[in-house]
């Protein structure tokens, strides 16, 4: 059992630089941001479709799920068109420092979207991560439409992560992503017709983008997100949580390394990523201290 949960946390960081190395294939892949998200979402659904039929999963679901699937996957078409727009016209590290924000502003919606209370810690480290986007934001004026993009990425994402958390429990995960990357792809699909892109060039990539491609539809999107279901079976909150917020350190060292100095930042800019992680990592402390404080209360009054 022992060896099953430390194998399944290794296995789980490494999933989690797979899913830091997305940013890092987005500024690798030479087309636009559309192209590739299409690309992209089109090869994903194709794989995680063969595979689903190789198990015999059904593919039927209900009505609700249905318009869930529309509703998530127009929000993962545009989110990923913005975070890889952020990519492009800035970098890596800009992109994943915004996106790292995005954890704990799902914790700020919670209150909205499940009608709960507001807690006061939660909002302490909103004003800790407001300080720590400014600090990002200010380290260089020309990054400014790659913070604004990925800005609107992330709440994209924020409000996917809350949609599909109220829903994903009540239909097969695998099938409800496929439906959702299904959806995303015809969305794509649509804006690029109506922008006449189709055309024979649209279709000519060169091998190293093949590659890349590829690697970035069937291992950072298909096989990384079946296996990262699969491990979280062996994991407790708190290592996955600490695993999620690893991703913008796994991402940006990654760029760092591959890109060099075009990554490198002033120190104000590290001072904001680390505001940032400090309070998405310190929020899920307090949330899950609270969470089993609650459940030890409950079994107290059980007996």
């Amino acid at each position: 059992m022992q060896k099953d949960k430390l194998l399944s946390t290794l296995h789980f960081h490494f999933i989690v630089i797979i899913f830091g190395f997305t940013a890092v294939l987005g500024a690798l892949i030479s087309i636009s941001a559309i192209p590739l998200v299409w690309y992209r979402m089109t090869l994903a659904t194709l794989g995680l479709g063969l595979v689903l039929w190789l198990r015999n999963h059904s593919f039927r679901v209900s009505k609700t799920i249905a318009w869930v699937a529309v509703a998530s996957g127009v929000l993962i078409a545009f989110h990923w068109i913005t975070f890889f727009g952020a990519v492009k016209v800035s970098n890596v590290s800009v992109t994943l420092s915004v996106l790292s924000s995005g954890a704990f502003l799902t914790s700020l919606l919670e209150p909205i979207f499940y009608k709960r209370k507001v807690i006061g810690y939660e909002v302490l480290f909103g004003l800790l991560v407001v300080v720590g986007l400014v600090l990002v934001l200010g380290t260089d004026s020309t990054h400014i439409k790659g913070f604004l993009y990925a800005g609107i990425s992330t709440v994209l994402a924020v409000v996917f992560t809350l949609l599909n958390g109220k829903h994903v429990t009540k239909t097969n995960p695998y099938i409800l992503s496929f439906y959702e990357l299904l959806v995303g792809a015809l969305v794509v699909t649509i804006l690029l017709a109506w922008q006449g892109a189709f055309v024979p060039s649209f279709f000519v990539l060169s091998s190293e983008d093949i590659r890349w491609l590829a690697l970035l539809a069937f291992v950072c999107t298909s096989y990384a997100f079946v296996v990262s279901i699969v491990v979280m079976r062996h994991l407790s909150p708190y290592s996955i949580m600490l695993g999620i917020n690893m991703e913008p350190v796994y991402g940006i060292a990654l760029a760092y390394v591959i890109f060099g100095e075009k990554e490198a930042m002033a120190p104000s800019f590290y001072i904001g990523v680390g505001c940032i992680l400090t309070a998405v990592v310190a929020n899920g402390v307090l949330k899950l201290r609270r969470t089993k404080k609650s459940k030890q209360i409950g079994a107290q009054i059980s007996k």
